[in-house]
């Protein structure tokens, strides 16, 4: 049996709280867009690569990067080598194992950088980035703001992931974004209280998801977050689109209309499809 955290009737709205946007969240429906037929359900995420099929994925993933992300949002870590010594040096120490080819969502909390990349990781063959966005980690210095934890946080059905409903809070904010943004729910975890200077920490509900396009989206690229990670939303669609951390979840979907209700309807799966969302910060040397 799976343990499922939030439960989500097949096409009905429910309501749940989340750390990072105040206020009740209305559950959305997974949205359908029109793709092109090529486009559809790729490989099963089981399928284990080769080093080269590993490598056409990613050129293919990559041109979707360029091309569903505006100029103005995609970045291309400066140092990707570093990322990836960094990227495995988190997983050495958390105790994860890359046993195929997969994808990985990187973030560096660092208040300097903020930014996420999308990794290939092997047990063999060449590490590689892919490319990525801005993004908002936890704010410090703020009451009731928490410091995003670094480390390896994996992405099961043993949670149920949801969507937003767009609807706006007590300051006209809609803190998961628009309606049908998706929001990846990786549990409680342990973080630093960002208002305290004696690390004294507590938990918070750990996700990543959109963010309002008309207010908060531009000011990406800066802590701001009460502890979760923002993203802008055409990078929310692409990871999507794409499954890039579903492998779980579409074997789920299999036989479970509740996680296939939460899948992006239309999506091309991705082989490549992972589990793991790994926080770096470079600031801490």
């Amino acid at each position: 049996m799976r343990n499922r955290l939030i439960p989500l009737p097949l096409m009905l709205s429910a309501t749940v709280m989340t750390s990072c946007a105040r206020g009740p969240i209305q559950v959305a429906p997974a949205p359908t867009l029109p793709m092109p037929e090529e486009s559809r359900v790729g490989p099963s995420p089981s399928k284990l690569l080769t080093p080269s099929e590993a490598y056409a994925e990613v050129a293919k993933l990559r041109a979707d990067l360029e091309r569903e992300l505006p100029p103005r949002l995609l970045i291309r870590p400066k140092d990707p080598q570093e990322w990836i010594a960094r990227a495995r040096g988190q997983m050495e120490a958390s105790g994860y194992s890359v046993e195929r080819p997969q994808l990985l969502i990187v973030v560096d909390r660092n208040p300097r950088v903020q930014q996420m990349a999308v990794i290939l990781a092997q047990p063999e063959g060449e590490w590689l980035v892919l490319g990525g966005s801005k993004v908002s980690t936890g704010q410090a210095n703020r009451k009731g703001y928490y410091i995003t934890p670094t480390g390896v946080f994996l992405h099961t059905d043993a949670i149920l992931d949801y969507r937003a409903e767009g609807t706006f809070n007590e300051n006209h904010i809609r803190g998961l974004g628009v309606k049908g943004m998706r929001v990846w729910d990786f549990g409680w975890q342990w973080a630093v209280k960002g208002w305290r200077s004696d690390g004294e920490g507590g938990e918070i509900r750990l996700l990543m998801h959109a963010t309002d396009p008309d207010y908060l989206e531009q000011r990406l690229g800066r802590p701001a977050s009460e502890g979760c990670i923002r993203i802008p939303a055409a990078m929310n669609k692409f990871l999507d689109r794409h499954g890039v951390l579903d492998a779980d979840y579409e074997r789920a979907a299999q036989d479970d209309p509740q996680y296939r209700a939460v899948l992006f309807a239309g999506r091309r799966m991705t082989p490549l499809a992972g589990r793991a969302l790994v926080v770096i910060d470079t600031e801490a040397g």
